[in-house]
């Protein structure tokens, strides 16, 4: 059996497309207005989006025919390439700065944001070195930050950009595929305790940091200063109600919202297809999670502990970003640039989610039919 012929879990396909194509369609909605005015083309956006998810369903199909093993031997070089990237993304004149941020590389028309890249690599690096790794870790109270050392360069450098949300991220999600990969629990709580005592610190000496917290705790102090986002967001959500005010019907996004199209995309979702839409698209992000997980139980079973561990890493970090997502549109949670996965507009996060998912569908291949699996590593 071939990848061509390979039947692909039928749920995880469902949510992966139906995000998709929901994405696709709030996208439009979102940006019309935008769009309009900055480029008289209403389709702006919408258009680029759909080239883009075009691009990521191309690269999905290619990725699913590569062996796990190949990126096994490309892990290290991998995490490498983007912590060079981020050093690249730092220099003027080769990194783009957009709203105070240089988090961006230019590619022509195209726009590469070196974040995404890293978020995928750091798991596939992590997953390797628990299978290099395995069974050690309960030993050896070192061996939990081997791993560590490489993505604290690249969590420096993330904060430079300044891109604190991204950071938060990948080191969640690597916390927790160490836990499951092993780590004794006392090193565990330790880590979880220091960088918990960072981040705290990074916020009480960063100003526009502290004072986003405070913005967040409450925002109507300020409803038109430091909470403007987060009010027009709420607003969003309270006139959307039950069933919403209709697609494309939305007020907000009329230039009230503030990056309706991206970072808010759930608050237009949720006025124009009110409460039932908003938990829809909480249920599926779910399903999509539930789906990961077991595809990586049933890896671990069978003896795949670096299959096990990306479908651990790539169910982890897409669910924990969706959640902040959709908790700062709610505003249960400070405000971070994080995209919506598969939803929001961005063509670096799409086309780079798009991939994530095919390495799932090929553990789960590998994990139903084992002689796809290549035997030999070379290092």
């Amino acid at each position: 059996m071939n990848a061509a012929t390979y039947h692909f879990d039928r749920g995880l396909i469902f949510v992966a497309f139906a995000l998709l194509g929901l994405g696709l369609v709030m996208v439009g909605s979102a940006s019309i207005s935008m769009a309009a005015s900055k480029f008289d083309q209403p389709l702006f956006y919408f258009n680029r989006q759909l080239i883009f998810a075009i691009i990521g369903l191309c690269l999905a199909w290619a990725v699913v025919k590569v062996r796990l093993s190949v990126w096994r031997e490309m892990a290290p070089i991998l995490l490498l390439i983007g912590v060079i990237l981020l050093i690249l993304v730092l220099i003027p004149g080769i990194g783009r700065e957009v709203n105070g941020s240089r988090r961006w590389l230019s590619l022509g028309p195209v726009n590469v944001q070196v974040a995404e890249l890293i978020k995928l690599f750091s798991i596939i690096y992590v997953a390797d070195y628990l299978q290099r790794h395995h069974g050690q870790l309960q030993g050896s109270f070192f061996k939990v930050f081997g791993p560590l050392i490489l993505l604290a360069v690249a969590a420096v450098l993330l904060l430079l950009q300044p891109d604190m949300g991204s950071v938060v991220v990948i080191l969640s999600t690597v916390l927790a595929m160490m836990f499951l990969g092993g780590a004794r629990l006392d090193v565990f709580i330790a880590l979880i305790i220091s960088l918990g005592g960072a981040f705290a610190a990074l916020i009480w000496f960063a100003p526009y940091r502290m004072q986003r917290l405070q913005s967040f705790m409450d925002p109507w102090a300020d409803p038109f200063g430091s909470g403007f986002q987060l009010t027009q967001a709420l607003i969003a959500f309270g006139r959307g109600d039950w069933l919403g005010v209709g697609l494309g019907s939305s007020m907000q996004k009329l230039f009230y919202l503030p990056e309706a199209h991206t970072d808010f995309l759930y608050s237009i979702l949720a006025e124009e297809l009110g409460l039932l839409g908003a938990m829809s698209v909480l249920l599926l992000f779910l399903v999509f999670i539930w789906r990961a997980l077991s595809i990586g139980r049933a890896a671990e079973l069978s003896g795949q502990v670096f299959g096990s561990q990306i479908a651990y890493g790539i169910g982890i970090w897409l669910g924990l970003q969706a959640c902040v997502n959709m908790g700062v549109n709610m505003g249960v949670l400070p405000t971070k640039g994080l995209t919506l996965p598969l939803m929001s507009y961005g063509g670096s996060s799409l086309v780079l989610v798009c991939v994530a998912i095919a390495l799932l569908f090929r553990v789960d291949l590998e994990t139903r039919f084992p002689e796809k699996a290549a035997v030999r590593i070379k290092r």
